[in-house]
């Protein structure tokens, strides 16, 4: 039996609170700072035979809460507690049971457990109902069969107390006694009490899929417990190497997958060559970056290395959480980089942040450091906890480049005429007389038949057409694409492939490319490539184009042409594989959702439409979410991927993949990406890919059919554009994008479950798609991939 006696809130946090019919009503202030505990004498629930946590709770659909589980070393003697945190996700808006196997408080002493703790009460999927429930915490015995409906607790009947064998009865087999007392400090400083004596049935229940119980809290501000360890065991810990651009600036992760951000204070942050590059607006200027309320005892600091200029000042200031793990109070010190003693040449030197230095500090919940007041730009380089007195620094590895292939092929001569495609003496059309020009941002200057190209965005592209619809290229077979050029050669060439119709109005228009890495087939001034290198149907061609930039190098161009022989001495390299570049599906009348990642407070809502609709679909996921336990993503695609969805891979930290520096950058993208995804989902490995933003281009194609054998890059034909008109005033346009690309033939989707109106046209974009006659089904379907499960009535 488990007495609990005192359930408290604190500091005015809750708007409003009150006790009817046995359950606790009340709205949270906010999310973050709301709380409700309720403390009891110390309990083992060890040597008392409990498995579960249980308690009821509504709260707004969607919504979730965290739990903090308050634990001391020893009942006998108890001492300050220890916090772990766990979460229940995706309420159903009902009042429901929740039962959390007690083995899920990670690392928690669950022989002296004294408090429960909830926090964290999110808006849920409309944000208009802030109303919350609680009631009959209980600690519960696995052998206890479930109870029939998870409804408030009636008063008990005192009839029949003499059964020692009836669970009803206090002290009975699996029954828990609680006396509550819950006080309310009510705005103005008013305090009302209400105590309530009840006697709840032990039982275990199966928690409802609308609201699973899973690791870590939803919100990022919330954190796991502080992780102890034995000072004799003590290794220097990384904090960030600098390694990605996008885990910093799209994710806001550091290397701990951890909260690290300028909440967009600075002009710029650059990272390259693990190094990072702040440069400030003004003083107001700031950075942080979190390790997450971690047991700091054992080291001695923090050591990084740094180059400013010299007279750079800035101020370091570190931080401890105040109270319980996961709280945003923090106790603060602050000292200026003079205080630390630190001079700057613009020479890179090593520097440390002694903790000793820093008073007031609870160093057994570190939290975070945090960059301020700074007036110039000044480079850091990786970051690190190191041990004790001895001072560590993180070195990063050697950057391997992957071996590339290097034979080469015979160059034939064609008996093919010549074709000379563009000389660039008219900004409006090529030697074809047909049209050639660029997407918006690119900046284009023609002068004496020559077009100087620049960019800095290798997601844009210049197109030069050899027909208007089709053209049958398959005579230059044994020919040679000829560009004359001078500048950069890094950037991408590619041949467009016409859809079967050779109709510019049926989507998807281009129906594929292939791309080439322009300077595999280079010499500083004449690139030649085989026109039998381009993998696509030659007899719809297109039109060449050149996308995929990634240097700010600008390239000048004076001639396109399709010639017969190559000059003596010029070797041609081996075509790389480059996987298969989809737009569309293969299978005839079949039609496919493509879902990207997006916010976890809509999970539910998404898989209960789509299980309503009775289809299922690809979700694409980015890995290192995966890998942050306070995101549930893991729980939430594991429970997509038990439906029977298709789960693909899409980067590891989502950036412009053509736009990456190096092949070394690309491969640490895919190489993460696919290791997150096997850890996550027991194994899997999946073909197919997805490029964030659709940034696509010759070496993210090549390095990932490296890596994985003949890949699925998938693009898509229809576009939601959430991205443009989701949180707009307009958000039917979605809508209207939607009909217009389905009605155009598209056949595979892009969209996002980021956005409330997004998912809430959901049910209405899989109608439209079924009234088409269409057959909705996964991308590997869709594209007859003989891996792919069997369609319902087809035999595995």
């Amino acid at each position: 039996m488990s007495c609990i006696t005192d359930m408290k809130t604190d500091d005015q946090t809750l708007n409003e609170a009150w006790i009817e019919d046995g359950v606790l009503t009340f709205t949270p202030m906010n999310r973050y700072d709301s709380y409700i505990y309720e403390q009891f004498e110390c309990l083992d629930t060890v040597a008392a035979g409990y498995d579960y946590l249980s308690f009821n709770v509504k709260g707004p659909a969607a919504a979730s809460v965290s739990i903090e589980l308050q634990t001391v070393a020893d009942c006998s003697a108890p001492d300050e507690y220890e916090s772990t945190y766990y979460s229940v996700n995706g309420l159903t808006g009902e009042l429901e049971t929740a039962n959390v196997p007690l083995d899920s408080w990670t690392g928690a002493n669950l022989k002296g457990v004294i408090a429960v703790l909830w926090y964290g009460f999110t808006a849920g999927l409309y944000g208009n109902d802030t109303e919350w429930k609680l009631d009959n915490l209980q600690f519960l015995c696995a052998t206890v069969p479930a109870p029939e409906d998870p409804v408030p607790t009636e008063p008990e009947d005192p009839e029949d107390p003499e059964d020692p064998e009836d669970p009803e009865v206090p002290g009975s087999p699996g029954a828990t006694t609680v006396t509550s007392t819950v006080y309310v400090t009510l705005p103005g400083g008013d305090v009302s009490a209400t105590t309530q004596v009840k006697t709840a049935n032990a039982h275990f229940s199966t928690v409802e899929a609308a609201a699973t119980a899973t690791p870590m809290p939803v919100t990022e501000n919330q954190v796991v417990a502080r992780q102890e360890s034995s000072p004799a065991q003590c290794t220097p810990m990384l904090i960030d190497d600098w390694a990605s651009q996008s885990r910093l600036t799209f994710l806001y992760y550091n290397a701990l997958l951890r909260s690290s951000s300028d909440d967009e204070t600075m002009k710029s942050i650059v990272v390259s060559d693990n190094r990072v590059t702040f440069t400030p607006t003004d003083t107001d200027s700031y950075f942080y970056t979190q390790v997450g309320c971690i047991n700091a005892t054992e080291y001695g600091g923090v050591s990084l290395r740094i180059s400013a200029p010299a007279g750079t000042t800035f101020d370091v200031q570190l931080s401890s959480t105040t109270g319980a793990c996961g709280r945003e109070t923090t106790t603060d010190s602050t000292l200026s980089t003079s205080q630390l003693g630190w001079t700057f040449n613009g020479q890179e030197k090593l520097y440390t942040i002694p903790f000793a230095k820093y008073r007031g500090v609870d160093w057994t919940k570190f939290e975070m450091l945090f960059i301020t007041n700074l007036r110039r730009p000044v480079t850091f380089g990786p970051m690190a906890l190191y041990c004790g007195d001895e001072v560590a620094e993180y070195v990063p590895p050697d950057v391997v480049e992957p071996t590339m292939p290097t034979e080469t092929v015979p160059a034939p001569v064609s008996e093919a005429t010549s074709l000379v495609i563009d000389q660039f003496g008219n900004p409006d059309e090529n030697a074809l007389n047909q049209w050639h020009g660029a997407d918006e941002g690119m900046t284009l200057t023609f002068r004496r038949n020559t077009m100087t190209l620049q960019t800095n965005d290798a997601d844009l592209m210049w197109v030069t057409q050899v027909a208007e619809k089709c053209r049958d290229l398959t005579e230059f077979d044994d020919s040679y694409l000829h560009i004359a050029y001078s500048g950069s050669n890094l950037f991408t060439v590619a041949l467009q492939q016409h859809n079967e119709k050779c109709d510019n109005d049926i989507y998807p228009y281009p129906e594929t490319w292939d791309s080439l890495e322009a300077s595999r087939y280079s010499t500083e001034s004449d690139i030649y490539i085989p026109l039998n290198h381009f993998n696509v149907d030659r007899t719809r061609s297109i039109g060449f184009a050149f996308k995929g930039f990634y240097s700010t190098t600008a390239t000048v161009f004076s001639k396109i042409e399709i010639v017969s022989r190559v000059p003596s001495g010029f070797t041609i390299p081996e075509k790389i594989p480059s996987g298969q570049f989809i737009f569309a599906c293969k299978r005839p009348n079949s039609f496919a959702f493509a879902i990207d990642d997006g916010d976890p407070v809509f999970a539910q809502q998404v898989m209960k439409t789509i299980d309503d609709a009775g289809i299922t679909v690809t979700f694409f996921t980015v890995g290192a979410p995966l890998r942050d336990p306070t995101t549930n993503l893991s729980a939430i695609y594991n429970e997509m991927a038990a439906k029977g969805h298709q789960i693909a891979l899409h980067s590891y930290t989502h950036p412009p993949m053509e736009g990456l520096p190096d092949d070394a950058a690309i491969d640490w993208e895919y190489q993460n990406d696919i290791e997150a995804v096997k850890e996550t989902f027991n194994g899997l490995e999946t073909k197919y890919f997805r490029p964030p933003f659709g940034t696509e281009g010759a070496r993210m194609r090549q390095r990932l059919a490296a890596l994985i054998e003949d890949p699925y890059i998938v693009q898509w034909s229809v576009d939601v554009e959430d991205w443009l008109w989701a949180e707009t005033n307009t958000p039917e346009k979605q809508l209207a994008a939607f009909k217009r690309d389905v009605a155009a033939g598209g056949s595979i989707t892009v969209m996002h479950y980021l956005y409330n109106s997004t998912v809430s046209y959901l049910e209405e974009f899989i109608q439209i798609a079924k009234a088409t006659g269409k057959q909705l089904m996964r991308v590997d379907q869709c594209m007859m991939d003989p891996n792919a499960p069997p369609l319902p009535g087809e035999e595995a």
